[in-house]
């Protein structure tokens, strides 16, 4: 859906409330606290290729705040409030292919594997765009077998939130609240998988690193990143297609 067959009214909206949501992310990450674990697994994996990152759609929040201004492509779907998103987040920097489950999927798709043949890193919230929530797709699986690179896990998991009544329950940090992300182990896939015994497994995957960052014990909570490091830092530590 282009944005050229809104109304006026609801471009206006999308003009409004983007910025708006802009602000809002902006200014709430920026009072928060980060622990980032498993940053080797990050910066081992960019190393060696263009990555597939995969995390849970309510923690889009967080997640377009911690990853901004890293020319990170991410599927976002045509239908009007995947619009919303698409506009919010390109304020931080992210690029999009535009695609769902139900409507152009699989143009989306395509576009993600020339932008990882390019050397570009792309990211899937994979239980969207309509869910059920906390259930993944095989977009990721098939974009890692028909290219060869990884799928990369991650969970971003704020001590303190609201929580929104949606198909997602959509997780709005507190000011000033811990946050906790956790880079998983790299997942590389067969080409041309069989979705029917990958499927289980990368919902395993994904399971196990919620079930870790739930079970956090935020008595032991260190800050070892902050807004500074994470304008400065390049997990990519060497040149594109090298």
């Amino acid at each position: 859906m282009k944005t050229h067959r809104f109304t006026l009214l609801q471009r206006a909206y999308l003009t409004l409330i983007c910025r708006f949501a802009w602000l809002l992310v902006w200014l709430i990450n920026s009072t928060t606290r980060v622990h980032v674990e498993g940053l080797n697994r990050l910066e081992q994996t960019a190393a060696q290729s263009s990555i597939i990152f995969s995390f849970w759609h309510n923690q889009i929040f967080s997640w377009s705040y911690l990853a901004r201004f890293r020319d990170i492509v991410i599927i976002i779907s045509r239908h009007f409030d995947g619009e919303f998103v698409a506009r919010m987040i390109a304020l931080f920097g992210f690029r999009t292919a535009r695609g769902s489950s139900t409507l152009g999927g699989a143009d989306a798709l395509l576009e993600l594997k020339t932008q990882l043949e390019s050397g570009n890193d792309v990211a899937f919230t994979i239980d969207g765009p309509r869910g059920p929530i906390y259930k993944v797709k095989p977009g990721p699986l098939w974009l890692a077998g028909n290219t060869g690179f990884p799928i990369l896990p991650v969970h971003v998991q704020p001590k303190h939130y609201w929580e929104l009544n949606s198909w997602d329950r959509f997780r709005i940090p507190k000011p000033f609240t811990p946050i906790l992300v956790i880079f998983g182990n790299p997942i590389r896939v067969t080409n041309n998988p069989d979705l029917d015994r990958w499927l289980p497994r990368f919902q395993a995957t994904m399971e196990q690193l919620k079930d870790t960052a739930e079970s956090f014990d935020w008595r032991t909570f260190q800050v070892n990143w902050n807004a500074d490091k994470n304008r400065r830092y390049r997990y990519r530590r060497r040149h594109k297609n090298t």
